[in-house]
């Protein structure tokens, strides 16, 4: 029953490896309209704030926008030069007349993204796409400085650090800055339609909503004498600390989270976890293997999220929603718009009573479109309350997992909990925030034990 229609899609983090079908994609888009901007020249310059696959990959969709008017990748900023260095040559290949980011825009170290965004003028983007430690310090910066920003998901790794985002929103507003979050699922309009049938009753009330991503393995090894050191956790523990990515779960399940509360139309009340990890493992990180959530909500409707790491055990990616009236599925795998409202309850190909008209790109892709076509037309487009409530979502499940407990909406918005209490003073040679013991084995969820809220 659970068993995804249709998988097929590309993710955005692979675009280097289809460039040559790049500009014949882009053919396919809607027509933006060029305005005018604030600006003499009228392009808009992106700063690429942490040049990782995530980071580039949105360069590229930025860049594919048609008919958008001039853009170009301006500035470029990173703690590795190397890494720096083989991004833009890459982006050099796929989109040579774009990029221009000659050597004095090129910014290392810890303060290199208040070089990159000082150097911006309003209607440019300050593309902050690090892990998710240091995305509130960017973001916060970018927004005083009046500079519209894209920020990926996640949008912090703990609370207390997304309520400081949370606090950008209302200078936001007031500077009339420009926000995109990197939740693009909530941009295709195949799923846009089938939550507009939703809105009308054509599946009656929804009383269960069904999200999973459960895939293989991969573990963190005992790292030796870097598992101390701040750089090589900053490499090696993206998704392996908390810390720094958010865990495992939230850096790839938040997507379905926000999927389950846009359905809903409201946030839950409170989230109730079971987690564990798979005997005699061998992983050295700090994540659990499987995340076991159920959301409820203020009509005490339920949401159920599941994510697993483990080896030879049944795979999923996609949510499903199951109406008094019939069944639909929302999304499918690595986030394809696979969209479809069945007859009944069963989830089967031969059951399908409705499919809208098929996406004609990439979630990714349309994200970029409609935040381009906000800046050139200057009308109010800010994700960024949404975006963190939806993280504070994830987090929550994250929490009654590690603890085996229940945790409530009332909780998280007064939780100011934070792994690392010193992100704006960070150096190259900081102490890292959490420490492997002797052995190379970093502190794990204990319930009764552990604190993250």
């Amino acid at each position: 029953m659970s068993q995804s229609v249709n998988t097929s899609n590309v993710n955005r983090r692979e675009f280097l490896k289809r460039s040559g079908s790049l500009a014949a994609s882009a053919a396919v888009l809607g027509r933006i309209s060029p305005v005018a901007f604030a600006g003499q020249d009228h392009t808009i310059r992106l700063a690429l704030i942490g040049c990782g696959g995530r980071g580039t990959g949105a360069v590229g969709d930025a860049l594919q926008v048609p008919n958008a008017g001039p853009i170009k990748l301006y500035a470029m900023a990173d703690l590795d030069e190397k890494r720096m260095e083989s991004r833009l040559k890459a982006l050099k290949k796929n989109f040579a007349d774009k990029i221009d980011v000659p050597a004095d825009r090129k910014f290392i170290g810890f303060d290199a993204y208040k070089k990159a965004i000082d150097i911006l003028r309003p209607g440019d983007v300050a593309m902050c796409t690090t892990r998710s430690y240091i995305r509130p310090v960017h973001v916060e910066y970018a927004i005083k400085k009046g500079i519209n920003v894209f920020m990926e998901k996640p949008f912090a790794s703990d609370p207390g650090s997304l309520h400081r985002l949370l606090a950008c929103d209302e200078i936001a507003k007031s500077k009339n800055v420009k926000v995109a979050a990197g939740l693009q699922c909530r941009h295709s309009p195949a799923r846009q339609a089938l939550i507009d049938k939703i809105r009308n009753g054509e599946m009656g009330e929804i009383p269960l909503i069904r999200a999973n991503r459960l895939g293989g393995a991969g573990w963190l090894k005992d790292q030796g004498e870097k598992s101390n050191e701040l750089m090589s956790q900053l490499e090696f523990g993206r998704i392996h600390l908390f810390w720094i990515g958010s865990g495992h779960m939230v850096d790839n399940l938040i997507h379905q989270i926000d999927e389950c509360c846009w359905i809903k139309g409201s946030w839950p009340v409170s989230c109730h976890g079971l987690g564990g990890r798979v005997p005699r493992s061998t992983d050295h990180g700090q994540n659990i293997a499987v995340y076991s959530m159920e959301y409820t909500f203020a009509d005490g409707t339920k949401a159920f999220c599941g994510f697993r790491r483990a080896n030879k055990a049944h795979n999923e990616f996609a949510t499903f929603i199951h109406g008094t009236k019939c069944a639909a599925q929302f999304s499918g795998n690595i986030h394809a718009a696979t969209v479809h409202m069945f007859k009944d309850q069963r989830i089967e190909r031969s059951n399908i009573a409705w499919t809208p008209t098929k996406d004609a790109y990439s979630p990714w892709q349309y994200e970029w479109n409609h935040f381009i076509e906000s800046i050139r037309k200057d009308r109010p487009h800010n994700e960024l309350r949404r975006a963190v409530y939806s993280d504070l979502t994830s987090l929550m499940g994250r929490a009654a997992c590690h603890t085996n407990n229940i945790v409530t909406w009332d909780q998280m918005m007064a939780s100011r909990f934070q792994f690392c209490s010193y992100l704006d003073d960070l150096q190259y040679d900081s102490q890292a925030p959490v420490k492997a013991d002797q052995d190379g084995w970093f502190p794990v969820p204990i319930p009764g034990q552990w604190t993250e809220i």
